[in-house]
């Protein structure tokens, strides 16, 4: 068969296309195999253009900015589940109202691992090798809400604390030896514990039950919809861990920032690679640098999180301190848009909070100086998207949602309400709850302005 039409099937978006083929000359089966053909290829190429991705500093969904206001829901993939903390209906319930409020991005937890003090429990990656299938079930089942709502999901796939199992939990695993966890009650140095975290990145052992657990999570197939994660654009980006941070082994800590952003690379070429780290940090002994963390080319874009209270800017005991703190805030965040724009890299602000004031842990304790937090944020995010600046969106931590302590000011036990404060943070610090109308009224405001610059 001839034709004078030179097309390509990777180009055919349009059924009007068709219009040049001679159908008389297709008989029978032949054009059959041809239609059914021509249609697969149209649907992948509709599939791949809803991935987000980098192009010239900014997000693009298709050939539209992508440009958001989201919240940190690290417990999602529990509520997802159908045993156990599960609970379905107030997943449901409170996806429905995040989307109602505009938000468009939540930053989950898509791995946890091991068992012990401090920690989420049940865990993904039960022992080495050993996953529970439930959990499993459970991110299957939020990720499938969250396409429903066109929404979008940041995916951390480590930690470097131990709510979450994370790091030391390889580190565990690989050398056989105890986690020494600190008594955060009591107020414990944390130091044993940071060095033994961060040994996890001269660990070769613990590395590759690492990457075999990513490559089991990115290979997964969604049990509801049939789809390889890989393969699903809900998910913004996959990142390497939370709160990464180098230490005494900077040279390590960055090699594998290269090595395991690369193979994440290697085994899904879809979805965009972030690393997860502050930033710079309040503190130089962290071991961590915008611009030489996110220099590496399978990232693709940086992270910043910002931290008033727990870099000791402010004092929600004294209020006197807030002003000086916002100077702080903008001053750091100044610095690391500057890092940024040498690596010529989007920016998102992923986690910043801040206690409800007086630092009261009661759910019912006023929030003024979160307000004045929050709004300061939003709008520093806001000027610079509109300035054509490297941010392309934030997300606020954390939705506490319908969640009730039953123990505020205390750690999480299993008997309690999934919140956002993780099981190693006294319980109502940085959540925000359903019924907290102020703060969600900034932050539905906050999110239609931002979502105003993607249509």
């Amino acid at each position: 068969m001839k034709t004078n039409c030179k097309i390509h099937l990777s180009n055919l978006v349009d059924m009007t296309s068709l219009k040049c083929f001679k159908f008389k000359e297709f008989r029978g089966m032949r054009f059959i195999v041809f239609l059914g053909l021509f249609l697969i290829n149209i649907s992948t190429f509709s599939q791949v253009t809803d991935f987000i991705r980098v192009d010239s500093g900014h997000f693009y969904k298709g050939n539209v900015k992508y440009k958001f206001l989201g919240a940190n829901y690290w417990y999602g993939m529990y509520l997802g589940m159908e045993s156990g903390p599960g609970d379905r209906d107030r997943l449901i319930r409170e996806l429905d109202h995040l989307q109602s409020l505009g938000i468009k991005n939540l930053r989950i937890l898509g791995s946890s691992e091991g068992s012990g003090k401090y920690q989420i429990s049940p865990p993904l990656l039960i022992s080495k090798g050993k996953y529970n299938e439930e959990v499993f079930k459970g991110l299957d089942f939020l990720l499938n809400e969250l396409r429903k709502r066109n929404m979008t999901a940041v995916v951390v796939l480590n930690n470097f604390w131990m709510w979450s199992g994370g790091m030391p939990q390889y580190v565990s695993w690989a050398e056989g030896s105890d986690i020494p966890l600190p008594d955060i009650e009591n107020g414990d140095s944390w130091d044993p514990f940071i060095n033994y975290s961060a040994s996890f990145y001269k660990s070769n052992k613990a590395q590759r039950l690492y990457r075999k657990n990513l490559r089991e999570i990115i290979n997964r197939i969604n049990s509801i919809t049939g789809e390889r994660y890989k393969n699903d654009p809900t998910i913004l980006s996959w990142q390497l861990a939370n709160e990464p941070r180098g230490y005494d082994y900077k040279k390590d800590y960055r090699s594998w920032i290269k090595n395991t952003s690369e193979f994440l690379n290697r085994i899904d070429k879809n979805h965009m690679i972030s690393l997860g780290a502050e930033g710079d940090t309040g503190s130089d002994q962290a071991g961590v640098d915008l611009y030489k963390d996110n220099q590496f080319e399978a990232i693709d874009y940086a992270t910043i999180h910002l931290w008033i209270q727990n870099w000791s800017w402010y004092d929600p005991n004294n209020p006197e301190t807030f002003s000086k703190a916002l100077q702080k805030a903008e001053k750091y965040l100044d610095s690391q848009l500057k890092k940024a724009k040498k690596l010529n890299k989007p920016v998102v602000i992923e986690e910043f909070g801040v206690s409800r004031d007086n630092a009261d842990f009661s759910i019912t304790s006023s929030v003024h100086y979160r307000n004045r937090f929050y709004e300061y944020v939003f709008d520093y995010a806001y000027q610079n998207i509109i300035d054509g600046g490297l941010i392309q969106g934030s997300n606020f931590w954390s939705w506490g949602g319908e969640g009730n302590p039953s123990k505020p000011g205390q750690m999480w036990d299993r008997n309690s309400d999934l919140t956002g404060d993780p099981p190693h943070e006294r319980q109502g610090w940085y959540s925000v709850y359903n019924h907290d109308t102020t703060t969600i009224s900034i932050i539905r405001e906050s999110a239609f302005k931002i979502n105003e610059l993607s249509r």
